[in-house]
């Protein structure tokens, strides 16, 4: 149970839970979305796309085009269970403030554990490799959960409770994960607004570490279609995939592959580890990603060539990840003119 794979099973028996109806529905009838962020909302997306119209649970009641809104506080165990009640799979995209991980992101994992189980719903959840740890060469699927860190290894053992849960019969259990994300949307990440941003708009991208480190980047609409067919696929659930990447560049050729797509000079600002750790004083987000500098510091290379072959989902080539994105960052940047 420490690798992607969970190994025997018990069989989970839907009509065993108080509200049956699930046990005659397909997987994604009735599907509920935690979280509104990039990954939620692509998930929507996708949903929507496949002819589905997902609730999306978020503690404001967020409301997206081709979803329904429901409103739940997922810290508070007496709104998980309503707010999943019916669900036929729930997509676990919600996460607590990057700061406080350790200390709170087990605990909402065991308690929408509780609620998917409760209802008979499959969970499928978004995860990221920070549970593999430093690895020199292609991250596959099937590595060990072998992280030292501090967040890489509250993963490692998140993963292991999700996996002794469908191993038990509680629930059905899927998981992709995913390495840094660029999009539209997408912010908070080493390929967010630091980086694409400022870039986009003229001026230098912030680049973490060892610009000609290799390292791959997970297009979040790709991450979404390919938990989507997770969950869809009887013989996908109990272990965990990679999200489909297209294949990895230096982060330098990064910089110039969005510079030429926004038509201006590849230009950035290099943050060595002594600076990000100096910054990080001041700084609690930054603070958090010391521990994970090995990530820019060395080639991060993912090999998701299984899921593609098993789950039918190929990632979207860079140039159109680029071209998307771009768009995106110029689009938002209009409208904070206006």
């Amino acid at each position: 149970m420490d690798q992607s794979s969970i190994g025997k099973r018990t069989t989970f028996d839907k009509s065993a839970v108080d509200d049956g109806t699930a046990a005659h529905l397909s997987t994604l009838e009735r599907p509920v979305v935690l979280g509104a962020g990039p990954v939620g909302r692509a998930l929507v997306a996708e949903l929507s796309g496949r002819g589905h119209t997902p609730a999306v649970v978020t503690r404001s009641g967020t409301t997206l085009p081709g979803s329904r809104a429901v409103t739940a506080d997922l810290t508070d165990p007496a709104q998980i269970e309503p707010a999943l009640a019916g669900a036929t799979v729930v997509f676990q995209a919600a996460q607590p403030a990057y700061t406080r991980w350790p200390e709170e992101f087990p605990t909402l994992q065991r308690r929408i554990v509780d609620g998917a189980a409760a209802t008979g719903a499959t969970l499928a959840v978004v995860e990221n490799l920070y549970g593999y740890g430093h690895v020199r060469g292609p991250i596959t699927a099937d590595l060990p959960l072998a992280a030292t860190t501090r967040k890489g290894t509250v993963r490692g053992e998140m993963w292991r409770e999700l996996a002794r849960a469908d191993q038990a019969g509680r629930l059905p259990v899927v998981a992709v994960r995913g390495s840094d994300f660029i999009g539209p949307g997408v912010t908070g990440s080493a390929y967010g607004e630091r980086f694409v941003g400022p870039l986009v708009a003229g001026g230098r991208a912030d680049l973490l570490g060892d610009p000609d480190a290799r390292h791959t980047v997970t297009y979040v609409p790709d991450l979404a279609a390919s938990l989507v067919a997770a969950a869809a696929d009887p013989d996908a659930i109990g272990r965990a995939w990679l999200a489909p990447n297209a294949p990895a560049v230096t982060q330098r050729q990064l910089v110039a592959l969005i510079a030429d797509a926004a038509g201006v000079a590849p230009r950035f600002r290099r943050r060595r580890g002594w600076q990000v750790r100096l910054l990080g004083l001041v700084v609690p987000e930054v603070r958090e990603m010391v521990e994970l500098l090995y990530e820019f510091d060395d080639d991060l290379v993912v090999d998701s060539t299984e899921t593609t072959e098993r789950l039918g989902v190929e990632a979207t080539p860079l140039a159109d990840v680029v071209a998307t994105t771009v768009e995106w960052y110029r689009a938002r940047a209009g409208e904070r003119a206006s």
